[in-house]
């Protein structure tokens, strides 16, 4: 088994595995050159460009694990949602009404984004590292139909749509639910190692909302999965006050945001590999900045299993070299509480 692998099953491994949120992206001149030949989401369908992408930071960097390329907006074309990227996600018709939810196919899982399924088997047999597959959970995947896109202000229309619209908003996220796990079941069964469950929005709800409205369709998409014995990451951000309801999710490891030590979460997750959490802006610092900075984290994930990542994607404006630097400071660490002088237990 891999050390990634070793870690994100629960084992307390001796250095902490390193991989990068968004690893394969526009930080890299390579990846760059690929999008010049593809708008986005037809790169996202071609299954030799994601194969591409996919492999692009794994020949550069000494990482741990690839994360396939694509979006979470993917597997959303297969029920009938027109999706644009400009650059971010653009729904042509928001989901608001029950008529529209009404509208939405639930596909049949090899409808769903089969050029995914594809790519899979085409990267497995090109790298020796562990592969990780994602999708979005479906709290954030209806924050963007019933916007139509991103907001910079934490999807007030959505949050506002949730209490005018209960039953409307429970009737999206069920379809949203059954979705996903068959999009997650179709990667597992076509090769990937692990999955990622990203709810980038989660945090924007208070606790009694996502109690509600992200908790039980997380749980019920993380569980939909669970008899395929691959490790389950579940990513919220901006969510510390959600811990206890993220306690009870069915993963195996939780990814934590950089607002928090690690060493802080640990106690509200037992048993769970905490993977994080650099904050993103440091990669734009100096090379000894960057490496004193990974240390923290790295110090702070001492006392369990530690998958060491951002604390969200990696920026566009990091030069590649900031990262070769941050990938030699995870491996040179040692996790042993011994050799560090007043080592966090």
């Amino acid at each position: 088994m891999s050390l990634f692998l070793d870690a994100a099953s629960g084992k307390d491994t001796a250095r902490a595995p390193i991989w990068i949120m968004r690893q394969a992206g526009r930080y890299l001149p390579e990846y760059r050159a690929v999008k010049e030949r593809y708008g986005f989401f037809e790169m996202c369908r071609n299954p030799e460009a994601v194969t591409e992408v996919t492999l692009q930071p794994v020949r550069r960097f000494d990482l741990d694990a690839a994360i396939l390329f694509s979006d979470i907006m993917v597997p959303l074309a297969a029920m009938g949602v027109e999706i644009d990227f400009a650059p971010g996600p653009v729904i042509a018709r928001p989901v608001r009404t029950a008529a529209d939810v009404a509208r939405l196919r639930v596909p049949e899982a090899e409808e769903i984004a089969p050029f995914v399924a594809a790519a899979i088997p085409m990267v497995r047999a090109a790298t020796h590292v562990p592969l990780i597959g994602f999708a979005g959970a479906p709290l954030t995947l209806a924050a963007y139909l019933v916007e139509s896109g991103g907001t910079a202000e934490g999807f007030p229309g959505f949050r506002s749509w949730l209490h005018q619209q209960p039953g409307t908003a429970h009737a999206l996220l069920d379809k949203l639910t059954e979705v996903t796990i068959r999009y997650l079941r179709t990667q597992i069964t076509a090769g990937v190692h692990a999955v990622q469950l990203f709810d980038s929005w989660a945090g924007v709800h208070s606790a009694a909302v996502h109690a509600r409205f992200g908790q039980p369709y997380a749980a019920r998409a993380l569980a939909g999965i669970g008899d395929l014995s691959v490790p389950r990451i579940y990513f919220a951000t901006n969510a510390h006050h959600l811990l206890d309801q993220l306690a009870d999710l069915p993963a195996e490891v939780i990814g934590v945001d950089w607002r928090a030590p690690l060493s802080a979460v640990r106690p509200a997750l037992p048993g769970r590999t905490l993977q994080g959490n650099l904050d993103p802006a440091v990669l734009t610092a100096a090379p000894e900045v960057i490496a004193e900075q990974a240390r923290e984290v790295l110090r702070h994930g001492i006392g369990g299993p530690h998958i060491f990542n951002l604390g969200h994607g990696i920026r566009p404006d990091v030069p590649p070299d900031r990262v070769s630097r941050l990938v030699d400071a995870v491996r040179s660490f040692d996790r042993e509480p011994a050799a560090i002088p007043g080592g966090l237990r």
